[in-house]
């Protein structure tokens, strides 16, 4: 099953990295680099992404593979957001946010998050 895919939202394509509920470090490394595959064949500045992260727990490899395609995928992402932040893995975002320069917003739910994208 792919973690990987479009989704149609207002009218607008969004693409959703679906990262939630991912407990095992091997699980998480294959959908980050599906995701990194995927995104790298997208036109630049043309992709809205959401990546939901709800209810997963992720280790120093995967939060390092996860650096590595937040800083890949700059050239064709216009905007980000990302669902289900909670406790140290906020420091973490915004850690990764300074490090990388990249704006993407954090949102406690999806409507807010979708909503959000299609208005970028």
């Amino acid at each position: 099953m792919s973690r990987t895919s479009f989704i149609e939202y207002g009218g607008r394509q969004i693409l959703l990295l679906d990262f939630s509920n991912v407990a095992d470090s091997q699980a998480a490394l294959a959908a980050i680099a599906e995701a990194r595959e995927f995104i790298a064949r997208q036109p630049p500045d043309s992709l809205l992404t959401l990546t939901h992260v709800t209810g997963s727990h992720f280790d120093s490899g995967v939060l390092k593979a996860i650096r590595e395609m937040v800083e890949q995928n700059r050239p064709n992402v216009r905007a980000g957001a990302v669902v289900g932040l909670a406790g140290l893995m906020k420091v973490v975002f915004n850690t990764l946010l300074h490090l990388t320069g990249r704006n993407i917003k954090a949102f406690d739910d999806l409507d807010a998050a979708k909503e959000y994208l299609i208005h970028q």
